[in-house]
């Protein structure tokens, strides 16, 4: 990592004037060498142990480790009525167990018996326990050992050591602390016994690990145990730095200590950060110049982008083109993630150039055979259409911003663009609305209820019933309710479009929603600002659940229920089809679409038309309810069942589609031609219904004005042909006016 604070691996020592900035900032509670914490502490305590009177914190099993291990001791029996039955005392203040060899005072380490008679038992072949106790004629030593330096131990100290095994064991996770310090501790632990003991590191890192704990305390956002980050800093002390900054991040990433797991790891990293940020501070003059920048120095707060990464592009003027562009993007309001896609184009590019050796000669060598050559690169790469695409409209971006802003001081040549063929087809797909019977299966009560989590069972309802993108349904404000006359509607935040929205939503849903804002004030008195919070690392509860988790949980939850298809294989499903099959639904029942686009909260009927088309079930169900009538005023019979209905349904929409006449519709195959030219209503393949009675009506008016001026001309021939016509259009207006108002409604929905 090049830039401010990327100290390289020989390196030694903090960067100038660190150590005056950590002891400026390190604030008296945390400068001492060994840190103890109440155990009510939001980050580094927890909640009370469950056994009555112990007032340590519950780790594991809702025990302390002290009661947790004599309940491991006792041999597992039911935790509940354990911890009813336990006392309270610190378990290092019991009387420790003596070797079972009579005689020997030394502490058990391993089947009840001292490390010497183990090894004697173990070298013996392991015979029956019993039997071989019996045989073993043992003698104390004389004089007997020293006893354990701690007050209330008498067990016998090891030889080599000024404690007993058991004593031993915890003075070596401890790091070896003086031993009278020690012995004070373990006799009275006081209630801050929470402690991490960071004397092992040299001054420099010691202030680094303080300053990085004491951020994580005033942030209060996860909790961390003590004794791991005990852990985390005895191997820390074997390392031999005496700066996080002597290492870049990718080098404490490959750390590989004896007892740092991912979350050690990850603790260091973080806490490298954090120096690297006091020491070097943040925004744009000290981030811009690294080849990997750090969104959250620069302010910006992302689920799915930390870092963009222009490392990988190899050509200096492109990298300086693609950080000035990515620096622009960002700065306009466009999302991390955006612009993270758009440098992955770039990095792909620069790694073409660099296979091809072009690209030397800077902005100047991107011509139009150049690009051409990039084209049938990616065509033949494994990239669907949809990335292909996305990496051609971004450096397509890249180019025409760059010569908008000068970016590339006039060097880039004017054939440096793709052009509209250049770009991949994507197929027009078919809205993703899940099937009825799939939907059946989801929305049954009994499903519903297998949800392990009630504020995810209430994000699916929110998903089925209102259409929200995944990613605002998570993020959906703890305040998400307002009336109007009323009417409930939920309040959210479309990502998306960048503004507030609204939908209406139904009782049930209002009332989930005060039952999940009344649990959240439970675990978090003082308020949350989010509907669902995230329920771990989170103390003040300002953290919204994120979408990927909300999605491993429902497929988990879909293979619970077990929900097939109509082919009786287990459903796979996304968030985002309940979005579309929101909109389906809502067409096919008739909603308007511009309502539709409202609820969905579309920009553009285009968009709305896309998710949310009528099915061909709802279009022949409303052309099966409309009388039809021939140009003669005759009904069309039609069969509704079998091949024929089918056959005739399927002529209908080609003629629908194709045909269409402004007071009716041709049913004339379309392979055939017309014989009559001058007016539709003498062909006997013309068939209408009453939603054009307005436009025949008309007709007739001025068909019998045209006769009326045609006989006072002593024109015949035209009166007779439009005789004809006004006789066609009486009958047709009389069968017409005879129907009923359901099936005129019906053939208004027809159309």
């Amino acid at each position: 990592m090049n830039g401010p604070g990327a100290a390289g691996p020989g390196r030694s020592g903090a960067p100038a004037g660190l150590l005056e900035k950590l002891i400026a900032r390190v604030r008296p509670e945390f400068r001492a060498e060994v840190l103890t914490f109440d155990p009510r502490d939001p980050v580094f305590g927890g909640p009370p142990c469950a056994v009555p009177g112990c007032e340590r914190v519950a780790r594991t099993r809702n025990m302390c480790w002290s009661h947790h291990q004599r309940w491991h001791y006792a041999g597992k029996p039911d935790p509940a009525a354990f911890t009813a039955s336990a006392s309270p005392e610190w378990y290092g203040h019991l009387p420790l167990l003596a070797c079972e060899i009579p005689g020997c005072n030394f502490c058990p380490a391993g089947r009840g018996l001292c490390r010497m008679h183990h090894m004697q038992w173990s070298r013996a072949g392991c015979p029956d326990m019993g039997a071989w106790r019996a045989s073993v004629k043992y003698s104390p030593p004389s004089p007997p050992p020293g006893t354990c330096l701690v007050p209330y131990c008498e067990r016998w100290a090891m030889r080599t050591s000024e404690f007993c095994h058991t004593h031993h064991k915890g003075w070596r996770r401890a790091g070896g602390p003086a031993a009278g310090e020690f012995a004070a501790a373990c006799a009275d632990p006081g209630p801050g016994h929470e402690r991490i003991d960071i004397r092992c590191l040299p001054r420099g890192l010691r202030l680094e690990v303080q300053y990085a704990l004491q951020c994580r305390r005033d942030e209060s956002q996860m909790a961390l145990v003590p004794v791991r980050v005990q852990r985390f800093v005895r191997d820390l002390a074997t390392v031999g730095v005496s700066s996080l900054l002597e290492r870049t991040e990718e080098q404490w990433a490959g750390f590989e200590p004896r007892r740092v797991r991912a979350g050690g790891r990850q603790f260091i990293l973080d806490a490298r950060a954090r120096v690297e940020l006091l020491a070097f501070g943040g925004g744009w003059e000290t981030e811009y110049p690294r080849s990997k920048w750090r969104l959250r120095n620069l302010g910006f707060q992302s689920d799915r982008v930390a870092t963009i990464d222009f490392a990988p592009v190899a050509q200096p003027w492109l990298s300086a083109m693609a950080k000035r562009w990515c620096r622009w993007q960002l700065s306009a309001g466009l999302s991390a993630s955006h612009a993270g896609s758009g440098i992955r184009a770039v990095r792909r590019f620069s790694a073409f150039l660099a296979r091809h050796g072009a690209g030397d000669t800077g902005p100047a060598s991107v011509t139009r055979p150049l690009l051409e050559r990039y084209l049938a690169d990616l065509s033949s790469s494994s990239l669907g259409p949809a990335t292909r695409l996305e990496h051609i409209s971004a450096l397509n971006g890249l180019f025409r911003d760059a010569r908008r802003h000068g970016w590339d001081d006039g060097a880039l040549p004017a054939g440096a663009v793709f052009y509209p063929e250049d770009f991949p087809k994507k197929g027009q797909r078919l809205p993703r609305a899940v099937a009825e019977h799939i939907m059946t299966q989801v929305e049954a009560p009994a499903n519903l209820d297998r949800w392990a989590s009630s504020p995810y069972r209430l994000i699916t309802l929110i998903l089925i019933r209102c259409g929200l993108r995944i990613t605002d349904a998570c993020k959906i404000p703890s305040d998400c309710v307002v009336t109007d006359s009323g009417a409930p509607y939920l309040r959210y935040y479309n990502h998306k479009m960048r503004r507030e929205a609204l939908v209406p939503i139904d009782e049930e849903i209002t009332g989930q929603i005060a039952a999940r804002r009344q649990r959240a004030a439970e675990r978090w008195p003082g308020g949350t600002p989010v509907l669902f919070p995230r329920p771990n690392a989170n103390l003040r509860g300002t953290r919204p659940t994120g979408a990927g988790t909300y999605r491993e949980a429902l497929y988990a939850w879909l293979e619970t229920c077990d929900i097939r298809d109509e082919h009786g294989k287990p459903v796979h499903l996304t968030p985002h089809q309940w979005r579309h099959t929101v909109g389906t639904r809502l067409i096919n029942r008739d909603v308007p679409q511009h309502v539709v686009q409202k609820i969905l909260d579309h920009d553009s009927p285009a968009m709305t038309a896309h998710y949310a088309r009528l099915s061909d079930k709802t279009v022949r169900e409303h052309w099966e309810r409309a009388r039809k009538v021939n140009a003669e005023g005759r009904p069309v019979q039609i069969s509704p069942d079998g091949p024929l209905g089918d056959a005739a349904w399927a002529k209908h929409r080609l003629s629908r589609a194709t045909q269409a006449l402004p007071n009716g519709y041709c049913e004339l195959p379309l392979v055939q031609t017309c014989p009559h030219a001058n007016s539709c209503l003498t062909c006997p393949m013309f068939a209408t219904t009453a939603e054009f009675l307005p436009q025949h009506r008309h007709q007739q008016q001025a068909t019998l004005q045209v006769i009326s001026a045609a006989e006072a001309a002593g024109q015949a021939r035209v009166a007779e042909m439009n005789r004809q016509v006004s006789g066609n259009l009486d009958k047709i207006i009389a069968a017409l006016e005879a129907d009923g108002p359901d099936e005129k409604e019906a053939a208004a929905g027809a159309s």
